[in-house]
């Protein structure tokens, strides 16, 4: 067929004049919001000692509205792990809301030795610092002045030029101080000698009305004459051990770990055995619930920021383990606890006007007795023979002396300068005390911190080691116990604090504003808590964030 020489021109004229013959007129492009929108309030919630198997060992027996609006209704990353070594509630609690790492924010442990001033370190410790609430001179003394780096908390401050309101709330202090942040608008935690909610002059000279309205109610002596009986039957608790088990413990003033329990406390101490009991975690969401309140949380221009963590779990699951009975009803009240408080958020800052994140700051390995009952690999090194062990090792290598300055984390701090007056080196100390330790059951090895490069370990395990050394806060030489080991002075206890899955993977929820329903079985970390709220809030993350935001988890 022949085609004319004007067709030809025609098409070319519509090509070289980008002709829309044939298209829809581009659509007008949609006006932008004239503010942008955040969160009315952000509520982080850390479950300490929350093993990830928990939000399905009991899902059947979970209230709706608790945890299974969290799972259903928010995101769920399902493959969420601790992204260094040594997991204990300070490092924990200190990763979440920086995103960084242990051998960054400096929080190495719960403890640790300083060389420098030749003594031990707790976490919080400030002596600068005075107790604000009490009378109890020592419960106060505390400050974040230990973490190194910033926080979520911190953060959302600075970017609001300090409008944002963060209060941390928790029993332990550790678990209120550190996510609240250095600039927080204040922190609270428990006094067990006097039940009162406490605070500390770094914060404030005088507790804020609602906390002295609190503390007046006297909650914690009504709930400890409620004693401790169970939610259901005792023959409908079917995910845990028979409630009487030789390898459970007792809580104070008990002969033997069965329901009820009495709450029985010690002269000076009224309440320490109170948080050791679900009522540790009612007085905590109330006490959340009176600081939304008396803050006015979620009511201003600008989003705030409410830190929770419920410390009551980790009591419980030290003194009977996570498959006792104990647990198990601990964990059935937590989630009708939650319900409660995501009805009150509901009822405060209007359903999908806040955003809730869940974590925890470790898991927890089993009782060692409860595996060998069942022909299962564990068991307990005792701490004073390992403790005998190395001191005389290294007396016999080098003569007589304090080589050892102390023993924090499976760490050993060792004394440098009379090694140096011995002529004698970490590696040289190193050597001895592998040769040592390695055939004693229970060790998996036994590593040089201050050589980490050189140390036999598998490429995994490397890295979760080195993530935790801060050079001025850890010590030499790092003792790897084996899957299930670890060092206890008696039978009845379980713990955490290693690399292995039961204390790595715990849960990560989201729920609420900005956040798709859904789930990944991608592995996450903990670090990437962190940078998902500050892309969710639009603000810079932390200063030694290190994690990346879950892009699947938020709304575009």
């Amino acid at each position: 067929m022949k085609i004319s020489p004007a067709l030809i021109l025609l098409f070319l004229a519509a090509v070289a004049t980008g002709s829309s013959y044939g298209q829809t007129k581009p659509k007008a492009a949609t006006a932008k919001p004239a503010t942008l929108a955040r969160p009315k309030l952000v509520v982080g919630i850390v479950v300490d000692q929350m093993r990830y198997d928990y939000l399905y060992r009991y899902y059947d027996k979970y209230k709706e509205g608790g945890l299974k609006r969290l799972m259903n209704e928010g995101f769920n990353c399902r493959n969420n792990h601790y992204h260094y070594a040594i997991t204990v509630t300070a490092a924990g609690h200190s990763a979440v809301y920086t995103g960084a790492l242990p051998a960054v924010n400096g929080i190495v442990g719960n403890d640790w030795y300083d060389a420098n001033a030749a003594k031990n370190v707790y976490c919080t410790d400030d002596s600068t610092a005075a107790t604000v609430g009490s009378n109890n001179v020592t419960v106060g003394k505390m400050s974040p002045r230990n973490l190194l780096t910033s926080t979520v908390t911190d953060q959302l401050r600075i970017a609001t030029n300090f409008r944002s309101k963060t209060i941390g709330v928790a029993i332990k202090d550790r678990a209120s101080i550190l996510p609240a942040g250095h600039a927080a608008s204040g922190a609270y935690w428990f006094d067990s000698k006097t039940g009162n909610f406490v605070t500390s002059t770094y914060y404030m000279n005088a507790l804020p009305d609602w906390v002295t309205a609190y503390n007046n109610k006297k909650m914690p002596a009504e709930y400890a004459k409620r004693g401790w009986n169970t939610l259901l039957p005792i023959n409908q608790y079917t995910q845990s051990s028979p409630d009487d088990v030789a390898w459970e413990g007792t809580i104070s003033g008990e002969k033997k770990s069965v329901f009820p329990h009495d709450i029985i406390g010690t002269s000076g101490d009224a309440y320490t055995v109170l948080t050791t009991t679900p009522w540790g975690n009612t007085m905590t969401k109330d006490m959340a619930i009176a600081a939304i309140k008396g803050e006015n949380l979620g009511k201003g221009a600008d989003t705030d920021f409410l830190a929770v963590s419920f410390s009551t779990p980790d009591r419980i699951g030290h003194a009977f383990g996570p498959n006792s009975v104990e647990q198990e009803d601990n964990y059935l009240k937590l989630d009708m606890e939650f319900a409660d408080f995501f009805n009150f958020l509901d009822g405060w800052a209007g359903k999908g006007n806040y955003t809730v994140f869940l974590t925890a700051d470790h898991g927890a390995m089993d009782v060692p007795a409860f595996w060998q009952e069942h022909k299962l690999p564990a068991g307990l090194m005792n701490s004073t023979t390992l403790a005998r062990t190395v001191v005389k090792s290294l007396n016999d290598a080098f003569g007589e002396g304090e080589y050892v300055s102390a023993f924090e984390n499976y760490q050993i701090y060792l004394n440098k300068t009379l090694l140096a007056g011995k002529k004698k080196t970490v590696e040289d100390a190193y050597q001895v005390l592998r040769t040592a330790l390695l055939p004693m059951q229970g060790v998996a090895d036994v590593i040089n911190l201050r050589d980490i490069g050189r140390a036999p370990l598998n490429t995994y395990q490397l890295e979760l080691f080195k993530n935790n050394i801060n050079a001025k806060r850890s010590g030499d030489l790092q003792l790897i116990v084996q899957p299930g080991w670890f060092a206890a002075s008696y039978a009845t206890v379980t713990d955490h604090g290693t690399p292995y899955n039961y204390d790595t993977h715990v849960p990560f929820l989201l729920y609420g504003w900005g956040v798709n329903k859904g789930e990944t079985l991608r592995r996450t970390t903990i670090a990437d808590i962190a940078p998902t709220i500050s892309a969710l809030l639009h603000i810079l993350p932390p200063s030694g964030n290190v994690g990346n935001p879950v892009e699947e988890a938020l709304k575009k």
